[in-house]
């Protein structure tokens, strides 16, 4: 297959998938932000139903010294530490959702402003098309590191009430339940 070179530049008439791969790229990428802002959405709705849960027992229950109450505060702070991260996160795709979908408008354009000649428009098309298409990479990369590290938060509290869970179930100095199983 034979490419057509212009001035540095490959032809669209000669080669279509030039104009097809900036249009379909951005796409697939505004997809996959766009199913991750859904997702980070309903965590965001669950960790709000969560704290909501907490504030209701922590109210219900008035002694707020008890261990299980400190655990519950503890879990309460962790569920609002969760929810500002999914709103950085759910921040953030959206920011790589519309930068997607300008970098994919903005190549568009540029596409079809190339045959007209238009030399310097085009040009300045190309600049914004690669800045909106970097920044809506950056946004995808640190809306999922946030995942990650509310992920981490997560895992921590599950690891803190099984170890709630487990120490009331186990008596003191039978860390393997060892005496209830051989009864």
């Amino acid at each position: 297959m034979r490419y057509s070179v212009y001035k540095g530049c490959m032809v669209p008439q000669v080669n279509p998938f030039a104009v097809l791969s900036l249009i379909v790229a951005p796409a697939v990428l505004t997809n996959a932000s766009s199913v991750l802002a859904m997702s980070t959405s309903n965590r965001l709705a669950r960790a709000v139903d969560r704290a909501r849960e907490l504030s209701k027992q922590l109210e219900e229950a008035g002694e707020l010294s008890s261990p299980e109450a400190v655990r519950r505060l503890r879990e309460l702070t962790a569920t609002e530490q969760r929810s500002l991260m999914l709103l950085a996160a759910l921040r953030s795709f959206y920011v790589a959702l519309g930068s997607f979908a300008s970098a994919t408008l903005v190549s568009l354009l540029g596409a079809v402003m190339v045959p007209m000649g238009a030399g310097v428009a085009v040009r300045v098309l190309e600049v914004v098309g690669v800045v909106a298409g970097l920044l809506a990479v950056s946004a995808l990369v640190h809306g999922s590191v946030v995942l990650v590290r509310e992920t981490r938060i997560v895992v921590q509290v599950l690891q803190e009430r099984a170890a709630s869970v487990h120490a009331r179930a186990v008596p003191q100095g039978d860390p393997y339940g060892l005496t209830s199983a051989c009864r």
